[in-house]
């Protein structure tokens, strides 16, 4: 990740994460942050909005499925990722360039919301479908003995 622009941006959702899927059956999901700076007008004595961002971001995998299956239009969002910047030609001829953030995280702001956390796992790590529950090796353990059996050795 050398060289590249790492940024995190904090608003709402302008829709619901648009899911999609490429040719090769990968899963990448859509949508737009909107991010309003707040400002002090010191002559009004009041705060105003400032002037808006609309950042377009993408995820990608699994990541894209947990995104469009957790989050709706409106919800505000802590996001961090890639700032990447593309060029393209219209159809016309005019040259164009665009920004789009790659999102490495990114979940609901708490302050405005709560949330309940489902852990998801890995189809291709864990061998079962996305979302359906981990089996933790150290919970069962302590839950079959009759007495809890404790030792003075760190857990870690």
């Amino acid at each position: 990740m050398a060289g590249e622009t790492v940024i995190t941006v904090v608003g709402n959702l302008t829709s619901d994460p648009e899911l999609r899927y490429t040719q090769s059956g990968t899963a990448v999901a859509n949508f737009i942050i909107a991010s309003t700076s707040r400002v002090f007008d010191k002559q009004a004595g009041e705060t105003k909005d400032g002037d808006a961002l609309f950042l377009r971001a993408s995820v990608w995998r699994e990541f894209a499925e947990h995104v469009a299956g957790s989050l709706t239009k409106g919800t505000r969002v802590i996001a961090q990722g890639r700032l990447k910047q593309r060029s393209y030609e219209t159809e016309t001829g005019d040259k164009r360039t665009s920004m789009e953030l790659e999102i490495d995280s990114i979940g609901p702001d708490l302050r405005w919301a709560t949330a309940t956390v489902t852990r998801a796992t890995s189809s291709r790590t864990a061998g079962g479908p996305v979302g359906a529950p981990v089996e933790e090796p150290w919970a069962s353990a302590a839950s079959d003995a009759q007495t809890p059996v404790y030792d003075d050795d760190t857990p870690f």
